[in-house]
């Protein structure tokens, strides 16, 4: 196997499950222990592994109540000579944003952000995205049940084990 194709299973092993023992994941990645730990100390330099994380089923936690997560289209104007990105890093900086990203289609950024409450996303959206020079539109969806998240199914109907018996 070539050392491309090592270091993409061992980033796949990862994103699966950064859990793992350095062991499990070059055993997985068919690597050596000191192979793979010196792959993923310069893929974690290189900027390819950029942080480690669970994905969490926020609504089965008691203070879930507490979090509301929209999606955000956002159409706008690109600067002049720094396009989209200059716009993107001043709204991407608010920490209400957790994910950001340049689309195709009809609108220019998808925004993903998370507060409080319907109405704490609705006056962000107002006061700081709406209110920007540059955006000439909004278009807010609010997540009412998450189903999937991240490769991972966080409800499935129970099957009906019982029998059917008719007459």
């Amino acid at each position: 196997m070539t050392q491309i194709k090592k270091a993409e299973k061992l980033i796949d092993v990862l994103h699966k499950n950064c859990k793992l023992s350095l062991e499990q994941v070059a055993a997985i990645a068919e690597m050596t222990v000191p192979e793979a730990a010196a792959a993923i100390e310069a893929l974690e330099k290189e900027g390819v592994i950029m942080g480690y994380g669970a994905v969490i089923n926020w609504d089965k936690l008691p203070s879930a109540k507490d979090k509301v997560t929209a999606y955000i289209e956002l159409k706008v104007t690109p600067q002049r000579h720094n396009g989209f990105n200059r716009l993107a890093q001043q709204i991407y900086q608010f920490p209400q944003v957790k994910s950001m990203n340049l689309m195709s289609g009809s609108y220019d950024f998808g925004v993903t952000v998370e507060g409080e409450s319907i109405k704490d996303i609705s006056l962000f959206v107002s006061e700081h995205l709406a209110t920007m020079e540059s955006v000439l539109s909004t278009a807010t969806h609010f997540v009412l049940k998450r189903y999937k998240d991240d490769g991972v199914v966080f409800s499935s109907e129970k099957e009906d084990d019982r029998e059917v018996i008719s007459l």
